[in-house]
C-alpha cells in the first residue's frame, strides 16, 4: 500500500474531535494529563512494554536515564480507573504474571484496543517548597494493523483494488496470493451479486493476508486490518469484500458484484475505521512505534522495503507538529513520537546502534516528514524485557562477543532444533555498518532463500529469563524511551 496524505476528516469528525479535546484540555487545567500511544505490527512487542513501563513506575525499577525517577523526585506511582468505559482495560497484572510462572511465557499479543490510567505524584523542578505535582498518564494500546487501515479513508474501492492487485503480483506476495489470484480470474464484477461468491473471494483474500505475516515473508503492510484482527466483527458484511479486478469493468451497476464489494468497503471505513480515528487516535499526545526489524531482516531485503513503505504510511497517519494553545484546545497534534526497534537483546550491544541506524534509515522520509512539522521525532534500540546476557567465548584464537538465552521450544539454527529449556551461548553476528546494506541482499537474503543458498542465519527467538516473584523486569533502553516520552511532563 503507498504512502497518501493524511486522512481527510468530514465536518462533522472534526467537531467531534473539537468537542473531545476541549472536555480534555479544560480536565487537563486543573490534573494534568498525557494520552500515550503505544502501537506497533504483529509481534513488535506492545503487550511487553506497556508492561515492563507500568512496573517500573510502579514498583520502582532501575531507570537511570530516567530523569525524575534516577533524581528520586518521584514519590509515587498507582493505578487508576480509565476514563473511558467503552475501552477494555489493560489487562497488566495477569500480563505481568505470565512472567513469573512455572512455565514462563510471553504474554498474548495486542489484537484490539485497550487503556490504562496511571498516576504519577512527583516533585516538580519548576516549584518552589515541597508541595507534589501530579502527572496523569493514560496509555492507549492499539495494534499497528488498524493504523495502516487510516490511509484507506482518503481511498475509493477502485483505488484499493488497483493498489492492492498490483502489490499482490510482485516479489514472493505473488507465490502466496496464488490461490486467491485464480479464483479472482474467474469473477466477473458486472455479475449479480452473490453472497457465496462474496464469502469465498473474502475467505482467500484473508489467506493471503495472513500468509504474509509468516516469518519467512514477514510482510508490513497488509491491511485491511480488521481482515487479520476480527474480533467481534468476524463474519459481518463488514469483513466481508475483497479486491476485484475492475480493470475492464465500467461503472458500478446496482445489483452487481462489484457494488456489493464497494458498499461493503465502504461501510469498513465508515462504521470501523473512522470511529478508531475520531474516537482515539486524533486524540493522542506521544506516540511510541515499536518496530520489529529483526523479523524483516530475517526475512530479507524484500521484506525490509515492506516495512519501510509500512513506517512511512504509519507517520503519514499521524497530526504531528508543536501545539499552540488553540490546537491543543480543538486540534491536538501529537508532539513526539519514538521509533523503537525491539528486541535489542537479540544483539550484543557493540549492533545496537547500528540496529538504531538501520531503523532510523527505513523511516527517515517519515522522520523528515515529522521534523518539519514541529514534532520531536527519535529511534532507539530497545528490550522492555530483556531475555539474554552477554558475555565473551573463545573461539581458537579469536574471541566472540556472544549472548546467552534460552531459545524458544522450536526455534532452530543451522540444523539444530531447541527444546526451551536449555540455555546456549550464541554468536549473533553483526549488523552491518552501512544501513543501506540490509535492502541489497547479501548475508541477510531472507529465510525464503536459505535453503537454495545454503544459509540459514536468522536472530533466535528467546524465552523470558527466570525471576524471582517481584523482581523488576529487567530492560534495555526503557529508561531513555520514558525520558523521551514523557520526562519533559516530570521536570
Amino acid at each position: 500500500m503507498l504512502p497518501r496524505d493524511p486522512p481527510r476528516t468530514s465536518v462533522f469528525d472534526e467537531a467531534l474531535i473539537a468537542a473531545r479535546s476541549l472536555v480534555g484540555y479544560a480536565s487537563s487545567t486543573f490534573n494534568p494529563t498525557l494520552r500515550l500511544g503505544v502501537t506497533g505490527l504483529s509481534r513488535a512487542g506492545k503487550t511487553v512494554f506497556i508492561t515492563a513501563l507500568v512496573q517500573a513506575l510502579v514498583e520502582g525499577g532501575r531507570l537511570p536515564v530516567f530523569r525524575a525517577q534516577a533524581e528520586g523526585r518521584i514519590a509515587a506511582a498507582a493505578l487508576s480507573p480509565q476514563p473511558d468505559d467503552t475501552v477494555p482495560r489493560f489487562d497488566y497484572e495477569t500480563h505481568l504474571a505470565d512472567f513469573f510462572g512455572a512455565d514462563r511465557h510471553w504474554p498474548e499479543s495486542t489484537r484490539q484496543i485497550s487503556e490504562l490510567r496511571l498516576n504519577i505524584d512527583f516533585q516538580s523542578t519548576r516549584r518552589f517548597g515541597s508541595a507534589m505535582s501530579r502527572l496523569t498518564l493514560d496509555i492507549i494500546d492499539y495494534p499497528g494493523e488498524w493504523l495502516l487501515d487510516l490511509p484507506l479513508l482518503t481511498m475509493s474501492y477502485a483505488e484499493w483494488s488497483a493498489q492492492t492487485l498490483e502489490a499482490s503480483r510482485a516479489g514472493s506476495r505473488l507465490a502466496i496470493a496464488g490461490p486467491w489470484h485464480a479464483f479472482l480470474a474467474g469473477l466477473d464484477p458486472d455479475a449479480p451479486e452473490n453472497e457465496a461468491v462474496a464469502r469465498q473471494a473474502a475467505s482467500l483474500f484473508t489467506a493471503y493476508l495472513k500468509a504474509g505475516r509468516d516469518e519467512r515473508f514477514a510482510l508490513s503492510t497488509l491491511p485491511p486490518g480488521r481482515f487479520l484482527m476480527p474480533g467481534d466483527l468476524e463474519g459481518s458484511p463488514a469483513l466481508t469484500f475483497a479486491p476485484l479486478d475492475l480493470a475492464a469493468s465500467g461503472t458500478s451497476a446496482a445489483g452487481s458484484l462489484r457494488a456489493m464489494m464497494e458498499r461493503r468497503y465502504e461501510s469498513y471505513k465508515q462504521k470501523v475505521v473512522r470511529p478508531f480515528f475520531t474516537q482515539h487516535f486524533a486524540r493522542l499526545d506521544r506516540q511510541i512505534v515499536l518496530v520489529d526489524a529483526l523479523s524483516a531482516l530475517n526475512a530479507g531485503p524484500q521484506a525490509v522495503l515492506d516495512l519501510e513503505t509500512a513506517l512511512t504510511s504509519v507517520l503519514s497517519a499521524f497530526r504531528v507538529g508543536s501545539n499552540s494553545w488553540l490546537s491543543a484546545m480543538f486540534r491536538p497534534r501529537i508532539q513526539k513520537i519514538l521509533f523503537a526497534a525491539t528486541k535489542a537483546d537479540h544483539l550484543h550491544h557493540t549492533s545496537h546502534d547500528r540496529l538504531e541506524a538501520i531503523l532510523r534509515k527505513m523511516a527517515e522520509g517519515a522522520i523528515s516528514r515529522a521534523a518539519f512539522s514541529g514534532a520531536a521525532v527519535d529511534v532507539v534500540a530497545l528490550a522492555s524485557v530483556r531475555a539474554t546476557r552477554e558475555a565473551s567465548v573463545k573461539q581458537g584464537r579469536e574471541t566472540l562477543p556472544c549472548i546467552i538465552g534460552t531459545p524458544l521450544a522450536g526455534e532452530h539454527s543451522a540444523h539444530e532444533t531447541f527444546d526451551g529449556e536449555a540455555e546456549i551461548a550464541v554468536f549473533p553476528g553483526e549488523l552491518p555498518a552501512d544501513p543501506q546494506a540490509v535492502f541489497a541482499g547479501g548475508v541477510f537474503s531472507g529465510l525464503e532463500n536459505a535453503q537454495r543458498d545454503g544459509v540459514d542465519y536468522r536472530f533466535i527467538r528467546f524465552r523470558p529469563p527466570k525471576l524471582e516473584k517481584g523482581q523488576i523486569l529487567p530492560h534495555i533502553r526503557l529508561d531513555r524511551t520514558l525520558q523521551f516520552l514523557i520526562g519533559d511532563k516530570l521536570a
